[in-house]
């Protein structure tokens, strides 16, 4: 019987040790580590892919483009696919720094074609800003339907500016950097094209003239069929720090 109240004590002891425990609050467990460097884990509000064009959108591009990890940030906040690829060095002039593969806007119904196209990273970042705050807003309202697919010619390609044509200059797309855009198809089946739809005052050419100007306040260097007859079938989307539009 003298072992009982020993028992009870042991017990009265080992319930207030659990009340006690119950009551300590554990600390939070720490963030994971972002895979990139200086990329959010949570997504931006405010991002700048979902923000209207205005006079800050290209210096925006360039500052967020310009490193990896803020430029994978936006693309992931606004649910854009982008996965990055080891930096490469091609030749002396030609290679990729900061890039990736683009894929599917998920935010969107338009995929690009041919799809999962590597890039810089600041070049896919100015193109998810003109996809969203521009190309599709603007074929919803001039030609009254949705785009689903957006049309271009590649963006990395080993050569001089103009195919090598009348020129030394090394291309922006000898490091990735730029996009050449051809059309887009729309949902009720049509099919607008820079070759066909670019002169005249039809929808379709007021429609390619919006987004060409509205590219202009997004890339650096935006050359369509006005500047010479090697763009008679694209628009060249460049994003850079500079600022020529033709």
């Amino acid at each position: 019987m003298s072992s009982s109240p020993r028992l009870m004590r042991l017990c009265a002891g080992l319930s207030l040790l659990l009340i006690l425990a119950g009551c300590v609050r554990r600390a939070p467990e720490p963030l994971r580590p972002s895979p990139y460097p200086g990329q959010t884990a949570a997504p931006l509000i405010g991002g700048l892919i979902d923000r209207p064009i205005d006079g800050g959108t290209q210096a925006a591009v360039v500052r967020e483009g310009s490193e990896l990890g803020r430029c994978m940030a936006q693309l992931t906040a606004a649910r854009v696919r982008f996965s990055p690829v080891p930096d490469r060095q091609n030749s002396a002039v030609c290679g990729l720094r900061q890039g990736g593969v683009l894929g599917p806007d998920l935010g969107t119904v338009a995929r690009m074609a041919p799809g999962d196209v590597e890039m810089t990273c600041q070049t896919a970042l100015a193109l998810s800003v003109w996809r969203r705050q521009s190309l599709e807003p603007a074929a919803r309202e001039i030609l009254g339907s949705d785009v689903v697919q957006i049309d271009h010619m590649g963006a990395y390609a080993c050569r001089n500016v103009n195919n090598g044509v009348g020129s030394s200059r090394i291309s922006a797309h000898a490091q990735a950097a730029a996009l050449d855009f051809a059309g887009v198809r729309l949902r009720d089946g049509r099919r607008i094209t820079v070759t066909k739809d670019w002169s005249g005052d039809a929808p379709e050419a007021r429609f390619l003239r919006r987004i060409r100007d509205d590219a202009c306040r997004i890339f650096g260097t935006v050359l369509s069929p006005d500047y010479n007859a090697v763009h008679f079938d694209h628009l060249h989307l460049e994003a850079t720090d500079t600022r020529f539009c033709r």
